[in-house]
Protein backbone atom coordinates (compact mmCIF):
# COMPACT_ATOMS: atom_id res chain seq x y z
CA UNK A 1 0.00 0.00 0.00
CA UNK A 2 1.48 3.08 -0.79
CA UNK A 3 -0.86 5.55 1.29
CA UNK A 4 0.03 6.56 4.07
CA UNK A 5 -1.59 5.33 7.22
CA UNK A 6 -3.48 8.71 8.66
CA UNK A 7 -4.71 8.71 12.61
CA UNK A 8 -7.84 8.83 12.18
CA UNK A 9 -8.44 5.76 10.12
CA UNK A 10 -10.12 2.51 11.33
CA UNK A 11 -8.76 -0.39 9.20
CA UNK A 12 -11.58 -3.32 10.16
CA UNK A 13 -10.47 -7.15 9.20
CA UNK A 14 -10.44 -10.38 11.33
CA UNK A 15 -10.59 -8.28 14.74
CA UNK A 16 -14.08 -8.52 17.11
CA UNK A 17 -16.11 -5.75 16.26
CA UNK A 18 -16.18 -4.19 19.39
CA UNK A 19 -12.06 -3.73 19.09
CA UNK A 20 -12.86 -1.85 16.31
CA UNK A 21 -15.88 0.11 18.62
CA UNK A 22 -13.21 0.86 21.08
CA UNK A 23 -11.21 2.09 18.36
CA UNK A 24 -13.45 4.46 16.72
CA UNK A 25 -14.72 5.85 20.11
CA UNK A 26 -11.26 6.26 21.15
CA UNK A 27 -10.20 8.31 18.28
CA UNK A 28 -13.19 10.70 18.85
CA UNK A 29 -12.44 11.08 22.59
CA UNK A 30 -9.16 12.26 22.02
CA UNK A 31 -10.17 14.67 19.59
CA UNK A 32 -10.56 13.71 16.30
CA UNK A 33 -13.50 15.66 14.79
CA UNK A 34 -13.80 13.28 11.69
CA UNK A 35 -12.69 9.14 12.01
CA UNK A 36 -12.63 7.21 8.59
CA UNK A 37 -13.74 3.30 8.82
CA UNK A 38 -12.09 1.45 5.94
CA UNK A 39 -12.76 -1.99 4.80
CA UNK A 40 -12.62 -4.52 1.97
CA UNK A 41 -14.05 -7.67 1.07
CA UNK A 42 -15.49 -10.10 3.74
CA UNK A 43 -14.75 -7.21 5.83
CA UNK A 44 -17.09 -4.79 4.52
CA UNK A 45 -20.57 -5.91 6.68
CA UNK A 46 -18.48 -5.83 10.25
CA UNK A 47 -17.56 -2.15 8.99
CA UNK A 48 -21.29 -1.40 8.61
CA UNK A 49 -22.23 -2.74 11.49
CA UNK A 50 -19.12 -0.66 13.58
CA UNK A 51 -20.51 2.64 12.46
CA UNK A 52 -23.64 1.65 13.27
CA UNK A 53 -22.78 0.52 16.62
CA UNK A 54 -20.47 3.63 17.33
CA UNK A 55 -23.72 6.11 16.24
CA UNK A 56 -26.55 4.29 17.46
CA UNK A 57 -25.54 2.94 20.85
CA UNK A 58 -22.40 4.84 22.36
CA UNK A 59 -22.30 8.64 20.67
CA UNK A 60 -25.76 9.64 19.53
CA UNK A 61 -24.21 13.12 18.21
CA UNK A 62 -22.03 11.19 15.61
CA UNK A 63 -23.39 11.46 11.92
CA UNK A 64 -22.38 9.35 8.80
CA UNK A 65 -20.72 12.41 6.48
CA UNK A 66 -20.22 10.03 3.66
CA UNK A 67 -20.09 6.47 2.27
CA UNK A 68 -18.00 5.30 -0.69
CA UNK A 69 -17.78 2.36 -2.85
CA UNK A 70 -15.42 1.25 -5.04
CA UNK A 71 -13.36 -2.37 -6.77
CA UNK A 72 -9.97 -2.78 -6.28
CA UNK A 73 -8.01 -5.11 -8.44
CA UNK A 74 -5.59 -6.82 -6.48
CA UNK A 75 -3.32 -9.77 -8.18
CA UNK A 76 -2.92 -12.79 -6.18
CA UNK A 77 0.07 -14.68 -5.80
CA UNK A 78 -0.18 -17.64 -9.09
CA UNK A 79 -0.66 -14.35 -11.10
CA UNK A 80 -4.42 -14.15 -11.28
CA UNK A 81 -6.19 -10.44 -10.77
CA UNK A 82 -9.53 -10.65 -8.47
CA UNK A 83 -11.96 -7.32 -8.08
CA UNK A 84 -12.20 -6.75 -4.31
CA UNK A 85 -15.01 -4.36 -3.26
CA UNK A 86 -13.85 -1.66 -0.64
CA UNK A 87 -16.32 0.82 1.75
CA UNK A 88 -15.33 4.20 3.43
CA UNK A 89 -17.48 5.48 5.78
CA UNK A 90 -16.99 8.93 7.23
CA UNK A 91 -18.31 9.60 10.88
CA UNK A 92 -18.10 13.19 12.13
CA UNK A 93 -18.68 14.43 15.64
Amino acid sequence: MAEQQAENIVYVGKKPSMSYVLAVITQFTNGQKEVIVKARGRAISKAVDVAEVVRRKFMKDVKIKKIETDTEERELEDGRKVNVSTITIVLTK
